[in-house]
């Protein structure tokens, strides 16, 4: 009797090792982070957004939709629009998505402030209107160029109308 007892006790206690749940390792660093990326379809939806706004000023314009690390996920050209304005627009994504700063208002804060003048002579930073960050949870996740609107104010206003508030895509803080 007393070996069908110590197997019964020996099983158990095994039944009951494999249960237990190990716990993971706790990183005492964090060096890998995940990061909320924007996707071609937003890209898509925040470039019709900003389209369908400059056509209501009777304008087309050229759209640039970067992701958080600066890489183009979409570059258009609106009908007649001139070619420099393709590439003032993936610049002044660029230069709100790095400085997470409207670009009209980093160009108003930069012209009254002299230590912060020369930020146009930074490589890839185009202090001209009509660039915006965009805003996922608090985070940047990229940064959307407009020009060709016919104004300052206009290619900010166009920028700005991208915004998904819908699913959470903003293009102000």
């Amino acid at each position: 009797m007393k070996p069908i007892l110590l197997i019964l006790i020996l099983l158990s206690t095994l039944a009951s090792a494999q249960n237990t749940i190990q716990p993971e390792p706790v990183p005492q660093l964090s060096f890998v982070r995940s990061a909320d990326q924007l996707t071609l379809e937003a890209a898509l939806e925040l470039a019709k957004r900003s389209s369908e706004k400059a056509r209501s000023f009777d304008r087309e314009v050229s759209v640039a939709v970067l992701d958080a690390s600066g890489t183009v996920v979409l570059l258009l050209r609106g009908d007649g629009v001139g070619p420099h304005n393709t590439e003032a627009a993936r610049r002044k994504a660029y230069t709100a998505l790095s400085t997470k700063t409207a670009t009209l208002s980093l160009l108003r804060t930069s012209a009254a402030n002299p230590d912060t003048h020369n930020l146009n002579t930074l490589p890839e930073l185009l202090l001209l209107s009509g660039g915006a960050p965009i805003w996922y949870r608090g985070n940047v996740i990229g940064g959307i160029g407009v020009a060709g609107g016919g104004s300052a104010e206009n290619d900010d206003v166009i920028a700005r109308a991208a915004a998904i508030p819908e699913q959470g895509i903003l293009t102000s803080k």
